[in-house]
């Protein structure tokens, strides 16, 4: 049973319709307490015909149900010609590129020194137990390092991400939705 914001959602003690919907089980029992809250992000998010008992679905706009300028297919007809045309433009493939010259050096450096780890900690055992300083052998510190190195490689994405395409990608974005709502009839 899940707890949201002090009520009952879903089953688990399968009591209810096995179809795979839930109900909602009553109040929430007396020995949780009231005053903690519970963060739920998909709370607010339900689909029609989940959650709580006796919801009402909301209706949809107009606007939003296709009763605009065009036909809702002629809609996503226009919106996927937008679409591929922004994968077809040189920025989106720069962004694309550059995206490319980081990651897969990144990845393919990354799978090697993980494989010589790996191959080094099975074929040479001897090596991997040298001591290096009292306890701490090679094998420990090889194993750290691995730990290291996945801090250090999420660390260069991120600030190549930063630095290289977050300004260039957003604009892409920014640019997409405008086009997407030009070809849906300009509805704000």
């Amino acid at each position: 049973m899940q707890f949201s914001k002090g009520r009952v959602r879903g089953g688990g003690d399968g009591s209810g319709p096995s179809d795979g919907h839930h109900e909602a089980r009553g109040p929430a029992p007396t020995d949780m307490p009231r005053d903690v809250p519970f963060d739920d992000p998909w709370y607010d998010a339900l689909a029609s015909g989940w959650g709580e008992a006796g919801t009402v679905a909301v209706p949809v706009p107009a606007a939003r149900q296709g009763q605009g300028q065009r036909p809702e297919q002629d809609d996503d007809l226009a919106a996927a010609e937008v679409y591929l045309e922004v994968q077809r433009s040189p920025a989106f493939q720069e962004v694309r590129s550059r995206y490319r010259r980081f990651v897969v050096p990144a990845t393919v450096a990354f799978f090697l020194w993980y494989v010589a780890y790996v191959v080094a900690a099975t074929a040479a055992p001897g090596l991997m137990a040298r001591p290096v300083v009292g306890a701490v052998n090679v094998g420990l510190l090889a194993g750290l390092g691995q730990f290291l190195s996945t801090f250090l490689l999420t660390w260069a994405y991120a600030r190549h991400a930063r630095l290289r395409r977050d300004r260039v990608a957003l604009e892409l974005r920014w640019d997409t939705q405008e086009l997407t709502r030009g070809a849906r009839g300009g509805a704000a």
